[in-house]
């Protein structure tokens, strides 16, 4: 357990560590490529790690001994059959990243992971390589891990994705579609979601070097046979990660600058920024980074669609509780098939510290008081998802007695999180 010290405001230059986001369709792209690639400032985490071991086992060398610069030599597309089963504890991304990858071999492949992971559908994503003619089942029938793939390569043609809840459905089959034996066609159908993580892929997908056409709806993609090619890759700060500091900034009246989430970000989390703007914090862009600066007097309450940015809506919860008036975060039904079911957590714990909060399906309501003087020390229950860790750290550095279980969960995404925290405040662990 850790109790969080509250401070007057905070005052402070930080760096966090490369996108996590960004890491995993890096390293993919990498894995597929023709030649070498070396990428600078990745993500050193429990995730990325899972993905690397994965990697491995399908064949892929990389080295990772250097924390700031891992080399990954690509193997052009050759995926090699593991010994064993693929094991991702509760990593989405890698989940769904790496059965798309597992379907360019040639063998049986059995994609594993954890009690919650068995519970975070994949249906879509199946369906859609099915069309791309792959042979791919959810071993309990339930579309969710366990998964087994048939794999004999992607037959590339037209496939469609139905509508589902996750992007990440859409960026994995966009990352291997050039390695089709034809042109891939994907149509998407229904909303899509986390619209910047698409665009992040493609993003991605153009540095090592192939394009696709692309609606602007981004609900229709032509990818032309190709082959990745390896280079040298730099990461961006994860603007996720970042959150908690410009969050932290905000409800101290402090000022917070993030020294490597550029503007402009390949992240769509970093919009959570001008969305403390909106509530009366100051923003500017500082060398290549962001500084936020929380206002004298009050935050004001918002309403914000937080659909392109879930993984910064508990972040904005938390901001929400010291503001003054009724914010209302819309848009942020995908939240409750994450680590844990997000929105209800929120609510849960959020209420524990004496917020009045509404939970809809889609959405939360919080009700503030300017400053959070309706609120008290609680302990907080993470639900072993790092994101409510992280989010309730900023919590404790205005209400006194706010103390977090299960810290350890950080572990997931920012190893270091409760050092560089440490920065603002003092943290005592019991």
């Amino acid at each position: 357990m850790i109790r969080i010290i509250p401070v007057d405001k905070v005052d402070a230059t930080v760096e966090v560590p490369g996108s996590k986001s960004i890491t995993q369709r890096a390293l993919i792209a990498a894995a597929l490529a023709e030649g070498d690639s070396v990428l600078i400032n990745p993500l050193a985490s429990e995730d990325t790690s899972y993905t690397i071991g994965a990697l491995r086992a399908m064949g892929i060398a990389i080295d990772d001994s250097d924390a700031a610069r891992w080399v990954v030599r690509g193997s052009g597309g050759v995926i090699a059959a593991p010994a064993g089963d693929i094991y991702l504890g509760n990593n989405g991304t890698a989940t769904r990243f790496l059965t798309s990858v597992a379907c360019l071999g040639h063998g049986t492949f059995r994609i594993t992971g954890d009690s919650r992971m068995a519970q975070r559908p994949i249906e879509p994503l199946l369906q859609a390589l099915r069309g791309w003619g792959v042979k791919v089942r959810s071993d309990a029938g339930n579309g969710c891990p366990p998964l087994t793939i048939e794999a004999d390569g992607i037959a590339g043609g037209r496939t469609v994705l139905p509508e589902g809840k996750s992007s990440q459905y859409l960026s994995s089959l966009l990352l291997v579609a050039p390695y089709a034996r034809e042109t891939a066609e994907l149509e998407v159908r229904g909303e899509v979601l986390s619209r910047p993580y698409v665009e992040m892929t493609l993003d991605v997908m153009a540095g090592f070097g192939i394009g696709g056409e692309a609606a602007p709806s981004l609900t229709f993609f032509r990818v032309s046979p190709g082959r990745y090619r390896g280079r040298e890759y730099r990461i961006e700060g994860d603007a996720s990660g970042a959150s908690y500091f410009w969050a932290a900034a905000a409800i101290t009246g402090g000022r917070v600058t993030v020294a490597n989430v550029p503007v402009p970000s390949l992240q769509g989390d970093a919009f959570l920024v001008p969305l403390l703007g909106r509530m009366g914090c100051t923003v500017r862009r500082q060398g290549n980074g962001i500084t936020v600066t929380g206002p004298l007097d009050r935050l004001e309450a918002i309403e914000a669609d937080m659909g392109n940015m879930p993984d910064v809506a508990p972040t904005l919860a938390v901001v929400a509780a010291f503001a003054e008036g009724t914010t209302v975060i819309r848009n942020i039904a995908h939240l409750r098939i994450k680590e844990c079911d997000r929105i209800s957590a929120m609510a849960s714990e959020l209420g524990k510290m004496g917020a009045e909060v509404e939970e809809g399906p889609d959405r939360l309501i919080i009700h503030g008081r300017g400053g959070g003087t309706n609120l008290h020390g609680a302990a907080i229950e993470t639900y072993h998802d790092h994101r409510i860790a992280m989010c309730f750290a900023v919590a404790g550095l205005r209400v006194p007695g706010v103390k977090i279980t299960g810290e350890d969960c950080v572990a997931k995404s920012f190893p270091d999180f409760w050092e560089r925290f440490a920065l603002l405040t003092r943290i005592e662990r019991r």
